[in-house]
């Protein structure tokens, strides 16, 4: 069933909308806080349209989410039980509770290594706030976990260019339909 090519194309078209840029950086804001999806779907496509602006765009995707990571630690830090059921409702506090210990145990390195790590990010946003992770620290760690992430990914794309494009293009409906079984394996392994 061919449903994720449709949705590549509206990606792609999106992705070079003249406001592509205010709405990855809403994206990047919010998944460092409190939305589920990554950014990285949107830096992505935004990449494949316009390489020349990769750069920009991974700069853009770090400032946003390391602002977005200062709300998740201000949620922690001021909020904490008032997000619990939130956490918990969602199948999240199992994983926040993991993220704490690592907190607890390696403090910078923890939210440095979060950029690249597949728990969501605001798992660790909200532990550095509710932990007082010293900010300077959760600041720097975010800039560089994040940062290192997004261009890397903005990186590689611009790389792979026409070539990546198409390859996305004419596997993307196995791909997306791979990415939706290894989700239903990663939310029933996390809801045991």
């Amino acid at each position: 069933m061919r449903i994720f090519s449709p949705l590549y194309q509206r990606a792609m078209r999106w992705a070079a909308h003249r406001h592509a840029p205010r709405y990855l950086a809403g994206l990047s804001f919010a998944e460092s806080s409190f939305f589920p999806v990554p950014p990285d779907v949107m830096l992505a496509p935004m990449v494949l349209a316009r390489p020349a602006s990769a750069w920009p765009y991974a700069a853009l995707t770090t400032a946003a989410s390391v602002a977005g990571g200062l709300a998740g630690y201000a949620i922690g830090y001021f909020a904490l039980a008032a997000v619990t059921p939130w956490l918990q409702e969602l199948g999240y506090w199992e994983p926040y509770l993991q993220v704490r210990g690592w907190f607890e145990e390696w403090g910078f390195w923890a939210i440095l290594l979060a950029g690249f790590s597949p728990v969501p990010y605001k798992l660790f946003t909200i532990a550095g706030g509710a932990l007082g992770m010293f900010l300077p620290s959760f600041v720097l760690g975010s800039l560089l976990g994040r940062g290192g992430r997004f261009f890397l990914v903005a990186a590689l794309i611009k790389l792979g260019g026409a070539r990546l494009e198409a390859g996305l293009r004419r596997y993307i409906d196995t791909i997306g339909w791979l990415m939706v079984v290894m989700m239903l394996a990663a939310y029933l392994v996390l809801a045991r």
